[in-house]
């Protein structure tokens, strides 16, 4: 199956191309065929990927960026009005064009498979993509994290599955019409769009409603608020699948098995057991596995099938990615920026280093970056509490992404409430005293966590180095 371009977009620009979800549409229009061009603030790993596919892309944002043959404008929800290339798009009347309807028009056609939920989207996503590339099936897929190098968080196959990652941040996830719906969980986030757990709640009901006929909704048996959730759609038609340790989950999770930096889970599936591994620590992304499998199941694939081929994931770039070990220190980077995840993510690696698969017990050295001044204003204090959890912690300025700073609100509140749980808190306003502070605290069988959402990430490789230095 070979869908084919459409026509507005067969000469798209997108602006801030290199992000996760940007580059990843324009990524398979290209391999589609459509003249591709767009503009990012920076170089980076995507930006080179779409490159040597033939794209056009600008660094820095200027109207001239605009060719004469462009068909649409692309954007997503953090591109400002003010943006040259969006004002001259529309001084010239061009069509622009959301995200989330350009992948939606390239979806049309295929089967789609969309995931959804607060936490474990992209892991979620790229198990499945994996698992059906590795059984031969060529899905094409759009993920928010890359799979092994940069630029592999996307792709354009020949099978007819169409695997993507919903983002529920903007409401753009009203836009799919899925054959098999994934919710992980559902928890208040996003609050520059959400102003309650209600409005939540409705935003995930409506992508529920946009299950195709006949098609299948897979959600979590454990999560309280995607327990609601289903409640809440009971007598709507949608056929649910649940998963999880609950015992009454049509998927069942019969125990987890944590290996060090992997683990192993065991399921109940249609009356058959399944053992496999995941190559990620931690019961959540054991259960992400787990949600994967349901989904793929639900969409046709024979779980017998499917769950070995889970094994064969290795994870996705910045969800507890190993980045190297110095000095007897190991360096992990995770994506983490909401309580729930900072909590899951710092126990997992915990366990990892207590069950002495990795030679620990060892400490725990957390570098965190909040993300979004709107979500520290609400999060803040929970955030204080999941560093609690680490044996000592780094803690940088707000990262602002697309946000303006918000009075009174900074990483003191996050500090404040780490320290009254008796947490060992440094401050660190200048990233760039970051890696010698870090490699001055460390000690043979420690392992450093980068977390949050924003350029922490960075911090890794220089942490490292001043480690062997």
């Amino acid at each position: 199956m070979t869908p084919g371009i459409p026509p507005t977009l067969e000469s798209p620009h997108f602006i801030g191309i290199g992000g996760a979800g940007m580059s990843g549409i324009a990524k398979i229009l290209a391999q589609r065929g459509a003249a591709v061009a767009g503009s990012d603030a920076r170089e980076s790993g995507a930006v080179a990927a779409l490159r040597e596919l033939g794209a056009v892309v600008h660094l820095g944002h200027a109207a001239g960026h605009l060719d004469p043959a462009a068909s649409a404008v692309v954007v997503s929800s953090a591109i400002r009005e003010d943006n040259p290339e969006l004002a001259a798009a529309r001084e010239r009347g061009l069509p622009v064009v959301h995200r989330s309807d350009a992948l939606a028009a390239v979806m049309d056609g295929l089967r789609p498979v969309a995931v959804a939920g607060t936490h474990g989207k992209t892991t979620t996503t790229a198990m499945l993509a994996v698992a059906l590339r590795t059984l031969g099936r060529d899905p094409s897929y759009a993920v928010g994290g890359d799979i092994d190098v940069p630029g592999s968080n996307a792709h354009h196959g020949l099978g007819e599955v169409f695997v993507a990652e919903a983002d529920e941040s903007d409401r753009s996830f009203h836009t799919y019409a899925p054959e098999v719906a994934v919710v992980l969980n559902v928890e208040l986030d996003h609050h520059a769009n959400y102003a309650s757990l209600e409005e939540v709640y409705a935003s995930f009901e409506t992508f529920a409603a946009r299950i195709v006929p006949g098609g299948t909704l897979v959600v979590s048996a454990d999560h309280p608020g995607a327990r609601e959730l289903t409640r809440r759609l009971a007598g709507s038609g949608v056929r649910t699948v649940t998963y999880g340790e609950s015992p009454d989950a049509d998927a069942r999770v019969l125990g987890v098995t944590p290996k060090g930096l992997t683990s192993e889970v065991t399921v109940l599936l249609d009356g058959a057991e399944h053992t496999f591994g995941v190559s990620v620590p931690g019961r959540h992304y054991a259960h992400n596995a787990v949600a994967a499998l349901a989904a793929g199941s639900a969409a046709g694939v024979p779980a017998a099938e499917l769950a070995p081929a889970l094994s064969s994931f290795t994870g996705v770039g910045r969800r507890l990615q190993t980045r190297g070990t110095a000095a007897g220190v190991r360096v992990v980077d995770t994506y983490a920026h909401h309580p729930t995840e900072m909590t899951a993510d710092l126990q997992a690696v915990r366990a990892a280093a207590d069950d002495g698969h990795d030679g620990g017990p060892g400490r725990i050295l957390v570098v965190f970056q909040p993300h979004l001044y709107s979500r520290t204003r609400e999060l803040g204090a929970e955030m204080g509490h999941a560093l609690a959890l680490a044996d000592a912690a780094v803690v940088l300025g707000i990262y602002p992404a697309r946000e303006d700073p918000i009075p009174g609100v900074t990483s003191d509140i996050i500090i404040d409430a780490a320290r009254a749980r008796g947490a060992d808190v440094t401050p660190a306003p200048d990233p760039a005293a970051v890696p010698g502070l870090v490699a001055g605290m460390a000690k043979p069988g420690d392992l450093v966590l980068t977390m949050g959402a924003g350029d922490v990430t960075e911090l890794g490789p220089r942490i490292l180095s001043r480690l062997e230095g």
